[in-house]
């Protein structure tokens, strides 16, 4: 997979933000018609348990090894004709910061929905990060992957894991 087809990034939140804009930019071309963009944020409620924010850890050289893995599997599946950028957040984010963002372009939308779709939640399930959330009260939690995963069940959440 050439570098015009994917771009993978880790970025320190205290030196950098991940921008969408960026993403965008980098999966666009003149002949897509369709570009989908996930944005993923620390949000303020999780599990019932009011969240003041994150902290991200991973190790940069095998997560970015693990991008261009799953990237190269999205590639296999929708085409060459598709360009995807994956960037993930390490660091202490605050509630509402962005933590990653997955975009993919491709000459149609339903191909952009689906390589974008296919790409977090590969992503999600399969690339070693780790979070621990801090929580209201003072307390906090480590978790790798897909958090909701180990709880009720795959139809709580919204999403199966079949791939």
């Amino acid at each position: 997979m050439g570098n015009d087809v994917f771009i993978g990034k880790v970025l320190d939140r205290a030196s950098a933000a991940i921008d969408p804009a960026e993403a965008i930019a980098a999966v666009s071309d003149p002949g897509f018609g369709g570009i989908d963009v996930f944005i993923g944020k620390v949000r303020d409620l999780n599990q019932g348990r009011a969240v003041r924010g994150i902290t991200y850890d991973l190790f940069e050289p095998l997560v970015l090894n693990e991008f261009q893995r799953l990237a190269a599997e999205v590639e296999a599946a929708f085409g060459p004709r598709v360009k995807l950028y994956v960037a993930h957040a390490r660091g202490r984010l605050a509630v509402g910061e962005v933590a990653v963002v997955v975009a993919a372009g491709s000459p149609h939308r339903d191909e952009a929905f689906r390589a974008c779709r296919q790409l977090i939640e590969a992503v999600k399930h399969r690339c070693p990060i780790w979070k621990q959330e801090h929580y209201e009260d003072g307390d906090s939690q480590w978790s790798e992957g897909c958090a909701l995963c180990h709880g009720e069940g795959d139809a709580a959440h919204g999403h199966d894991h079949a791939d």
